[in-house]
């Protein structure tokens, strides 16, 4: 479809202002071939290793090796991707390490510098009094763990990230439920539950209805709140070759991100020489008025009498109060809430009208909002008004973080268990699973922070570098009497988030060294099987996660209900995983055939969906009340220059979850970490200049003599980077998702007054 006339009144955001022209592109190559120098043989080897990519959801391939996808396509690895493994690459931290570094020290390490200090190889321990973290065997490891884990099950919990498989992640979670908990956190929690909790309520299912297959027959995406070039760089070629035939991309996002305009990438010969147009229409809005722009869409469809009534009367229930909403709403508060004027979200709509096959994708921007959930509601009304779930080529795509964070939900790790599930559980451990509400990971801190919890497993991520307000994230974990880190490298948490009694890290193989085979969950419901590896690192004392977890399971549970060290090999687990996990099946052959495949009763290419009734539901989304408050209510009174917008926080690219690999962002002209990057409109109100030091005022604090950075953003808001930024923010928490507003945060950027002047 030629759309060319219909987008000529709005054209994409001028480019000029950027320092880099361009996303992607050489600067791509020249990193890989710096890395290929450095690593050499070592770094194809784990390119080219059959195992899922560490990186992003996205990542994740097929059968035929690590540089291609699902369906075989070549050249599917990215830089995102290199920087993980590099990381992994790195040698062992030296024997006396520990022993020459003090907490304090460790503690002054930013995220990079604790990256860049190597692998961990040998299990430590850091007891109460102690100001050094000491070598520790494992024979007390599993000592301590046997007691610690004895405690009253409502008081011990688990956290985990993305990282592992779904065979530990199994493992994890049937060893919490058996000793009767449920507090499963999860990183989930922080970015895409609200995810999960809309997609489940309006489609039955939480995950992406929408497979590889599907994107490359849509005609149409609308990609909001994600900056997939820095994020998730392979789904790039997607979007370039849907540009190719023809179809159309629409972008929205407060911030103009360059990739997201003008994309180069290396798998394609003419697209990494002249670059690739990637936004038709690009929309920015207000932090947090998503339902606005949405609602605004349905409205210009109702209106125009472009609703599929036939496809809402057959296949939808509630679908009468939602067009209601929209008929009721005037466009006077969709406009003024947004920030968009009513033309250019009319041509939005109509380009959504126009295509055949749409896909509706997202990423943190969409989620991490007060009313996460209601914006995925919205972005579900507008695919059920145009018809545009339950077919081939269209419906909504979740686009997950993290490489297996998917995976992790599948397998039961979830304060939010399926009833189907739970049944199967039962049935596996011969008794009935507490009905006691889980802690998820705010919830997790806060009962931390109220001495309610006693021992703590933290599978991978970084637990106190991803919770907002610092201080009370490092108090919190403090009131835990014991805490187990399982990791390949050090991070800050371990220096922060230390528990009262006693703080135990336990070193573990990376994905692609793991002596088993493993299989890990895409974003788009496709699962991989792993191959077996080995590491580099010679002399390391390391486990595999599988061989740890099962080991502590057989410490608390013995041989009730059947003996848990056979857990200890992967093909048994996955066997259990095929008899309890629903649409699963496939993982009891998956060792004999090699078949790697897509979950059974997620992708919809039928408007049939896994619903009591077997209908979608729709539900009316109000607009957000995005008032913010004034310099007034932030109690600071030697203020000679300032102004109130709202911030989100966002990685840098080359920053994966926490851990940062560089600390500038070239891509959005930010040089350091310690930036704020605003609209020269604001600052031209505020009286300030680009390059001036400035507070930055939020609910848990401040941060001072930060830069700041003028940037194609919405006026009204800013950016900056975590972990850093978190310990003066304590933004609000989406009551049903218990997700935080992590890009909807007021904070006040004021200049003190000079005593004198």
């Amino acid at each position: 479809m030629n759309m060319s006339k219909l987008l000529k009144p709005y054209p994409r955001p001028d480019s000029s202002s950027f320092k880099i022209s361009r996303g992607g592109g050489f600067p791509v190559i020249y990193y890989w071939a710096e890395q290929t120098l450095a690593h050499r043989a070592l770094l194809w080897r784990k390119l080219n290793h059959h195992s899922a990519c560490k990186s992003c959801a996205w990542g994740t391939g097929g059968q035929k090796g690590g540089f291609r996808n699902e369906e075989g396509e070549f050249l599917q690895r990215c830089a995102k991707g290199v920087e993980s493994i590099v990381g992994d690459l790195q040698g062992p931290l030296k024997k006396d390490f520990f022993q020459a570094h003090s907490l304090e020290q460790l503690q002054a390490l930013t995220s990079q510098e604790a990256e860049r200090l190597g692998r961990l190889s040998y299990p430590v321990i850091l007891r109460a009094g102690s100001n050094y973290y000491e070598r520790i065997a494992w024979s007390e490891v599993y000592a301590i763990a046997k007691e610690a884990f004895s405690r009253p099950p409502e008081r011990v919990a688990s956290y985990s990230s993305g990282r592992s498989s779904n065979e530990a992640a199994y493992i994890l979670q049937l060893m919490i439920r058996a000793l009767g908990s449920n507090n499963l956190a999860d990183c989930s929690d922080l970015c895409h539950a609200a995810s999960t909790v809309g997609l489940k309520e309006v489609f039955g299912s939480g995950t992406s209805m929408v497979s590889l297959e599907d994107l490359k027959a849509s005609d149409c995406v609308v990609l909001l709140g994600s900056n997939a070039p820095a994020n998730h760089p392979r789904l790039m070629n997607e979007l370039i070759k849907l540009r190719e035939r023809g179809g159309q991309v629409i972008v929205v996002n407060p911030m103009v991100e360059i990739g997201l305009v003008d994309f180069a990438s290396p798998a394609f010969a003419r697209s990494m020489l002249f670059g690739s147009e990637i936004s038709s229409l690009y929309l920015q809005l207000h932090p947090g008025s998503d339902v606005a722009l949405l609602l605004g869409m349905q409205k210009s469809l109702i209106e125009r009498n472009q609703v599929n009534y036939d496809y809402l009367k057959a296949h939808t229930r509630g679908w009468e109060a939602v067009v209601a909403h929209a008929r009721a709403t005037t466009w006077e508060a969709i406009t003024e809430n947004c920030g968009i004027d009513r033309a250019a979200i009319e041509q939005a709509a109509q380009v959504v009208a126009q295509s055949r096959r749409v896909v509706f994708a997202w990423a943190m921007g969409v989620t991490q909002h007060f009313n996460g959930v209601d914006n995925i509601f919205a972005i579900a009304n507008l695919a059920l008004l145009t018809g545009n779930a339950g077919k081939p080529g269209a419906g909504t795509m979740p686009i997950r973080g993290h490489s297996n964070v998917q995976g992790f939900g599948s397998m039961g790790v979830t304060i939010r268990l399926k009833e189907e599930i739970r049944q199967t559980l039962e049935a596996l451990l011969e008794r009935p699973l507490s009905r006691v509400p889980g802690f998820d990971t705010r919830a997790l801190i806060e009962a931390a922070d109220d001495h309610r919890i006693d021992t703590l497993l933290c599978l991978g991520g970084n637990l106190f570098g991803a919770n907002f307000d610092s201080a009370q994230a490092s108090r919190a974990l403090g009131n835990i009497e014991t805490i187990f880190y399982i990791s390949t490298k050090p991070n800050p948490g371990h220096f922060h988030g230390v528990a009262g009694r006693q703080t135990i890290i336990i070193p573990v193989f990376t994905r692609d060294e793991n002596p088993h085979k493993t299989t890990t969950e895409s974003g788009n419901n496709f699962v991989r099987l792993n191959d077996e590896g080995s590491t580099h690192l010679r002399d390391a004392d390391l486990v595999s996660e599988v061989e740890f977890l099962t080991h502590l399971a057989y410490q608390m549970h013995g041989d009730v209900p059947f003996d848990w060290r056979r857990l200890q090999d992967t093909v048994y687990v996955r066997q259990l995983i095929a008899r309890t996990i629903p649409g699963w099946e496939k993982m009891a052959t998956i060792d004999q055939t090699g078949e790697e495949f897509t979950i059974e009763g997620r992708i919809f290419h039928e408007p049939v969906f896994p619903t009591p009734t077997g209908r979608a539901s729709m539900f009316v989304t109000p607009l957000a009340d995005l008032d913010k408050p004034t310099i007034r209510d932030f109690g600071i009174s030697d203020i000679q220059q300032g102004i109130v917008l709202i911030l989100s926080t966002v990685r840098s690219y080359s920053q994966h979850n926490t851990v940062v690999y560089k600390p500038g962002d070239k891509y959005r002209g930010i040089p350091h970490r310690h930036c704020i990057l605003i609209n020269a409109e604001d600052a031209t109100t505020a009286g300030f200049h680009e390059h001036d030091r400035v507070s930055v005022v939020g609910g848990a604090g401040q941060m001072t003599q930060i830069e700041i950075i003028f940037g194609p953003i919405k006026q009204g808001a800013a950016l900056m980077f975590y972990p850093e930024v978190n310990r003066i923010i304590r933004p609000r928490v989406d009551p049903r998702s218990g997700t935080p507003a992590f890009k909807h945060v007021p904070i006040l950027v004021y200049i003190p007054c000079v005593i004198g002047s």
